[in-house]
């Protein structure tokens, strides 16, 4: 085995947020370029670390110089390389980069033709020549959407470099990057540790920085160790963390040691919506709630230290009263709101704007009201009770609370709702009108409030599209997207038309203010957006083949979908998908109106049989459409088999004559309409 490779960049504070991903790509590249550069054996293990003040790499078994490589230099083909026996230019230019003679240069066969080429045995170089290219390259390619420069230096990175270590086993590999000739010493902990550490061998890094600096180099080591501190204290007192991964995520990267300490506020402040005093520790102060048996907020919170004490009265002491002062805010913020009702908020929504083009948050909230009715409407639910949700729906946008914390605007409307007097019905609605917000996120639990989301995400989505602001590429600034996808999938558990929503919609806005195109561009983005929301369930053949009629209502979608699935199943499938996709071609070539079947022009006895096969499969095919059996409606195709094979084998469909020609055509458009009466099964057989 050779040696084990340590490389470090020790920095300023890094961005917490990126500072996993950073460690990650900064370990794969440098181990990529080792690899690129033959100096390890296949592909390298290696260990990521990182931590708040450096990014580290160990690559284990990295030589200490390149093997000897035999080079195949490919040069230009034998038919263009010599014009009546005199070399040619390129030929002779390729010689030259050669810094051989012609004659050197051998005849190859590089797979399509012959080519001039010149072999040779390059020695291997150095891992010390090579290094200082690789661990370059690897800092390019960090994705750091901001970089900086630092005193006199030129060099660019996302935050200053002090130190750069270099070592290969126990030798140091002279190294410069980022202005920075290598070592073998770091420091440690900013406070923890005051002594330079000098690292004795590569693969004793994680240790000594431990031991000596009281540093947690490796990234998911710290992470683990918060998780179980912050799992062993809230066990302790019979709660839960209330904390998303996000936040173990970027604690994990603001601390070297961590400690977690246990630190409480004062219970008057749980009268405030739990959601707000959770906000307020996770987002401004990186605190983790505890939650008890039911889910309520207690008043004890963890919190992750990145300093060890004996004592540690004064670090909880000082992390309280800055909270206090954080959750006496929001209580401030809370009892004022309540002065003023929801309602009475409603007339100033005219002074919000909500896009120059489109007017101010009243004017939407016009067109709001007569979506939502529309849609409770077809719901078959109170049209009355939808429009007061939608029309207390965006006044919390006008609270003190919603104004600190916009990602409360809803939440915070339930709970003045409900002190207002709204109903339970009304309250849930305001708070599930944004529903869902993400991918994976809940959706309205009611009609009610899935008339009031719907209207929300259907104006967005026409009115922005409707002036023009497509998502392009990767940009998409009213996430429209993410509106579409909501959409969809409200309307995969209720039985509404997408082409009457989005015309409903279209028709709130003033005539001639959106394009005259939008309703059928959006019906467009939204049948390849939902092509998108299946594809991790479902093949991608299964949805062309259901998504090919364009359903206009998705309640049944999903059992289309898995009834093609199960059709595939079947042995006849293939067979059945592919003589659709021959009935498709034949029907594309006729540019007659096709209409009814004559069974008197019949002349073969194949035709008479298909003809019966399918008078027999209708009432089959229709009695399980009635009864939403999607799965039977695919499997009595397969009983049609036998006569299809047979009329395909047998009969010429484009004959001589015109009206048997004709009929024989309307023959397999009637057979057609019923293959593809769930999903166009041609689309099977690609």
């Amino acid at each position: 085995m050779n040696p084990t490779l340590l490389i470090e960049l020790r920095t300023e504070e890094l961005p917490p947020k990126a500072l996993n991903q950073l460690g990650t790509h900064f370990a794969a590249s440098i181990a990529e370029g080792l690899e690129k550069a033959h100096l390890t054996e296949g592909t390298p293990e290696y260990t990521a670390y990182a931590s708040p003040r450096r990014l580290a790499v160990q690559i284990k078994n990295v030589k200490p110089i390149q093997a000897d490589q035999h080079i195949t230099k490919k040069g230009p083909a034998v038919a263009h390389a010599m014009k009546d026996g005199i070399p040619t230019k390129a030929l002779e230019g390729f010689a030259r980069s050669c810094q051989t003679d012609i004659g050197s240069l051998k005849i190859i066969h590089d797979g399509k033709q012959d080519v001039y080429a010149y072999e040779f045995t390059q020695t291997g170089q150095p891992l010390s020549e090579l290094l200082g290219g690789i661990v370059q390259a690897a800092v390019k390619k960090l994705p750091i959407p901001k970089v900086m420069r630092w005193g006199s230096s030129s060099h660019t990175f996302v935050r200053p470099v002090h130190s750069l270590i270099a070592l290969h086993g126990n030798e140091t590999i002279n190294i410069n990057v980022l202005g920075l000739n290598s070592g073998n010493t770091t420091l440690g902990h900013r406070f923890l540790s005051d002594s330079p550490i000098v690292i004795e061998q590569a693969d004793r890094y994680a240790e000594q920085l431990r031991q000596e600096g009281k540093v947690i180099a490796s990234f998911d080591e710290r992470k683990a160790l918060i998780a179980n501190e912050l799992d062993r204290h809230a066990k302790r007192l019979n709660a839960t963390v209330s904390a998303d991964a996000s936040l173990l995520e970027e604690v994990s990267a603001l601390v070297e040691w961590p400690v977690v300490l246990e630190a409480g506020f004062e219970p008057h402040f749980l009268d405030v919506p739990q959601e707000c005093l959770i906000l307020t520790m996770q987002q401004n102060q990186k605190y983790f709630p505890l939650l008890d048996t039911n889910g309520k907020l207690i008043n004890r919170f963890l919190l992750v230290s990145n300093l060890q004490t004996d004592n540690p009265e004064h670090i909880i002491n000082g992390n309280e009263r800055v909270l206090r002062a954080r959750l006496s805010d929001a209580e401030f913020f809370y009892k004022q709101d309540q002065k003023t009702t929801l309602e009475s908020r409603i007339p100033k929504l005219s002074q919000v704007v909500y896009h120059n083009k489109l007017g101010n948050q009243a004017q939407r909230l016009e067109r709001l009201l007569t979506i939502s009715r529309h849609i409770a409407a077809s719901l078959g639910t109170n049209a009355d009770t939808a429009a007061r949700a939608t029309l207390l729906s965006k006044a919390d946008l006008l609270t003190e609370m919603v104004g600190e914390f916009p990602e409360l605007q809803g939440t915070m409307g339930k709970y003045y709702a409900l002190l207002d007097g709204e109903s339970q019905e009304v309250a849930d609605a305001v708070e599930q009108h944004y529903h869902p917000r993400f991918a994976g996120d809940t959706l309205p639990e009611s009609n009610i409030a899935t008339a009031a989301a719907l209207a929300d995400k259907l104006e967005t989505l026409i009115g922005i599209w409707g002036i023009g602001l497509i998502p392009t590429g990767d940009k998409d600034p009213y996430a429209l997207r993410r509106s579409a996808l909501g959409i969809l999938r409200m309307l995969m558990n209720h039985n509404l038309s997408i082409s009457d929503l989005l015309n409903t919609a279209y028709q709130t806005f003033p005539q001639g203010l959106l394009s005259d195109n939008t309703v059928s561009e959006v019906s467009d983005f939204m049948q390849a957006r939902l092509a998108v929301l299946l594809q991790n369930d479902y093949e991608p053949d299964t949805i062309a083949a259901v998504l090919a009629h364009r359903p206009d209502r998705l309640n049944d979608l999903i059992a289309k979908l898995r009834a093609v699935e199960a059709f595939k199943k079947l042995p006849e499938a293939a067979t059945l998908s592919a003589a659709n996709k021959r009935v498709h071609n034949l029907l594309k070539k006729t540019e007659n109106h096709l209409g009814e079947v004559e069974p008197g022009l019949f002349s073969q006895p194949e035709e008479q049989a298909l003809y019966t096969a399918s008078e027999q499969l209708q009432p089959k095919i229709a009695n399980a459409l009635a009864q939403q059996n999607f799965q039977a409606a695919l499997s009595v195709l397969a009983s049609v088999k036998p006569q299809i094979d047979a009329f395909f084998d047998n009969v010429m469909v484009m004959a001589d004559n015109t009206d048997v020609k004709q009929n024989r055509l309307n023959l397999l458009n009637r057979l057609a309409k019923q293959m593809n009466a769930v999903a166009d099964i041609s689309l099977l057989a690609e």
